[in-house]
């Protein structure tokens, strides 16, 4: 396990190959933060994925409140970082900038096959294994509902690939699913992403989703409970944005769409897949949907009235022989207009600032 010393001897080794820039306080609250021995297994813990509290307090054995204290330090730091779902509050390893570069090298730099990191490994792993068996509860119990909605259209491997293509190849640096469901897109759209992020009202869809993600080990791949009218993300956080299935739920597709807008950047793309206008009652009526399909002419109306520009529109149309029930799926990409954002190489490291 490394010491305060090696940590001070880590920040020198970081600060000489640096390419990125930190100050000399955050530098030192961050060495500060990690430099204690239930925060480097912390660090190591959420290396690995999202945890909870509940989780880690089961994992360490420690109290609840020592938990908490050691979290807050080392997301005081930028080490870590927080969201809440509900009542939960979940934490893993920071994702970006020069804090996120220090956490991974201290995580890197620590003897992994070390007897108290094996335990907390294979305590983590029973967590996890609990978290997929009530996932998969909760698919089993509403599975039947799901099969049924994707019985009424072209099979599912033929929509996913449509999907892929209008999106693009990437690479995405934030892609967003709105209303991500199960997270198949982030399982789709994971190898074209540097970060996909779902968001989802629905604490046990986002359960099973994250499950889900863990089992893949799509470690980029997050999922996180939230509001389509109110997102929290900064405006032209993301270049690609997704709603799979979505907008025929909602009361006012619009406002989701200018929400979705607001977070685009500039040259960054909007996927909306979602049914053709059909008159299949019994989905609004068993299964919540709002819409029976979506007008094409309105998503474009939408779409312009949320400040984007609409680029392609499609329909996948069942083959005549299906009969009558089935579904056309239909797909709209839309850009952001204005001049194409660089996207910042993440830094390796960090350097001080304003420090000799």
């Amino acid at each position: 396990m490394a010491d305060d010393q090696q940590n001070l001897e880590l920040a020198a080794d970081l600060k000489a190959a640096a390419s990125g820039k930190m100050t000399a306080d955050a530098l030192l609250s961050a060495l500060k933060a990690a430099g204690e021995a239930t925060r480097l297994r912390l660090l190591a813990l959420l290396a690995s994925g999202e945890l909870n509290v509940k989780d880690l307090t089961r994992i360490m054995g420690q109290s609840q409140p020592r938990i908490s204290r050691h979290l807050k330090l080392l997301t005081d730091a930028g080490l870590i970082e927080r969201f809440r779902e509900g009542s939960w509050v979940y934490f893993r390893l920071a994702a970006r900038g020069a804090q996120a570069s220090m956490a991974r090298a201290i995580v890197e730099s620590l003897d992994a096959s070390a007897p108290e990191l094996e335990r907390d490994r294979a305590r983590a792993a029973a967590v996890l294994r609990e978290r997929a068996e009530a996932a998969q509860d909760y698919f089993k119990a509403n599975a039947a509902e799901w099969d049924a909605i994707r019985s009424l259209h072209l099979a599912e491997d033929q929509v996913e690939a449509a999907i892929l293509d209008a999106l693009g190849p990437g690479p995405f640096e934030c892609l967003v699913d709105l209303g991500t469901g199960t997270g198949r897109m982030l399982e789709l759209f994971a190898s074209r992403a540097n970060r996909a992020i779902g968001v989802d009202v629905n604490r046990d869809m986002l359960a099973y989703a994250r499950a889900k993600l863990e089992a893949s080990q799509l470690g980029h791949c997050q999922v996180r409970h939230g509001d389509l009218f109110g997102l929290a993300f900064a405006d032209g956080e993301a270049d690609a944005v997704i709603l799979h299935q979505v907008l025929h739920y909602l009361d006012d597709p619009a406002a989701a769409l200018q929400e979705a807008a607001r977070i685009l950047m500039p040259g960054g793309r909007l996927l909306i897949v979602d049914f053709a206008p059909h008159d299949l009652e019994f989905l609004r009526e068993e299964h919540a949907h709002r819409r029976l399909g979506l007008e094409a002419a309105h998503v474009e109306d939408w779409v312009t009235g949320a400040g984007l520009r609409l680029k392609t529109q499609r329909d996948l149309e069942p083959a005549q022989n299906e009969g009558a029930q089935k579904l056309t799926v239909s797909f709209w990409v839309a850009d952001k207009p204005g001049a194409v954002r660089a996207r910042a190489a993440e830094p390796a490291v960090m350097e001080l600032e304003g420090a000799s």
